[in-house]
């Protein structure tokens, strides 16, 4: 009895390891949803976008929502966002991605592109 609760711990305790090991591969490497897109850093990230978007090609759309965005761990923290934005009475969705280093004082957009049909 007491072998076969030494297993069941033993398997137990590998299995957290291996979630935990995965999951820190994940933060690490890959692009993680963010949960709360209404956040007002993340929404900060993206009146970011569409106002250094303006001023580069010189228009004027207003940013409406965040509609969902992922963050990647690097040197800093990538977030890559499908925007909601108005463009006069139409309203259009674009993938934004912004390299953001708050501690270095470095934000720049690496990535503004139209998406087709609405986000």
């Amino acid at each position: 009895m007491r072998l076969l609760i030494l297993a069941a711990a033993a398997v137990l305790l590998l299995l957290q390891v291996s979630a935990a090991g995965a999951a820190r591969r994940e933060l690490i490497n890959g692009w993680n949803p963010i949960k709360d897109v209404s956040d007002p850093y993340v929404v900060n990230i993206a009146k970011f976008a569409v106002q250094i978007h303006n001023d580069k090609a010189k228009t004027g759309l207003v940013l409406e929502k965040v509609v969902r965005g992922e963050t990647q761990v690097v040197s800093g923290t990538n977030y890559r966002l499908v925007i909601q934005v108005k463009d006069g009475a139409e309203t259009k969705s674009y993938e934004a991605i912004v390299f953001d280093k708050p501690w270095d004082y470095v934000r720049r957009l690496t990535s503004f592109k139209p998406l087709l049909g609405n986000a």
